[in-house]
């Protein structure tokens, strides 16, 4: 049975300068327990990030090669549907007239899914989209020299992706992650960053296939 996103809480914190950090829970430790960890925030530019991909457990998200561990590090995996928390049927039409402003789907309450124009404001703020994956990735974790400033502490992680076959591909190479923003039937944004490129790309792809989730504060 889905776990009620009301179980899921939110802890105040405190407001540092332009940054602060605050507690909200996640009921996964990556090994289909119940274990309450706490996600990093901070605000960047005008906007509160959660520094960590969403590791919540519900149907329709799985953890890279079913590995509990990869869970742990780089959060789960989610078709676009199970994120958005729109009925299944929603991967094969247009949903438009169910997606809200702020669209919460499975984040905590308090939280939603960035859409197109909420990430492009926080690229913007970045700087220049050509060069901006290098100041979002990890200073670790990344393959070769893939590795990158982390100058926001934003510590994007190539969580790699999967398809409704049970495939995995990209561990360690390249971070997905979806946009709120629908694009067709069968489609849906998502913002891409690679090992071996300095910038973001937004790309549409369908949306049944699995990447990470990062949640905005409303």
């Amino acid at each position: 049975m889905r776990k009620k996103l009301t179980e899921i809480t939110l802890v105040a914190g405190i407001m540092l300068a332009l940054a602060f950090a605050f507690s909200c829970s996640s009921d996964d430790d990556g090994s289909g327990g119940n274990k309450i960890t706490n996600y990093k925030t901070k605000l960047i530019g005008d906007q509160v990030w959660m520094l960590e991909n969403l590791n919540y457990k519900v149907a329709g998200s799985v953890c890279y090669d079913n590995d509990s561990d990869n869970c742990k590090k780089y959060g789960r995996l989610y078709n676009w549907t199970t994120a958005m928390a729109l009925p299944d049927n929603c991967k094969n039409i247009r949903c438009d007239s169910l997606i809200s402003a702020k669209h919460k789907g499975i984040c905590p309450s308090g939280w939603h899914i960035p859409n197109d124009d909420e990430w492009n404001t926080f690229i913007d703020f970045i700087g220049d989209p050509a060069t901006a994956g290098t100041e979002l990735k990890s200073a670790n974790g990344w393959n070769s020299k893939g590795n990158g400033k982390d100058t926001y502490e934003f510590s994007a992680l190539p969580g790699g992706s999967g398809d409704s076959e049970g495939n995995f591909n990209d561990i360690g190479g390249y971070g997905y992650w979806w946009s709120a923003s629908e694009i067709s039937d069968y489609g849906a944004n998502y913002l891409h960053i690679d090992y071996d490129g300095e910038g973001v790309y937004w790309i549409n792809d369908h949306k049944s296939n699995l990447f990470s989730i990062r949640c905005l504060q409303d």
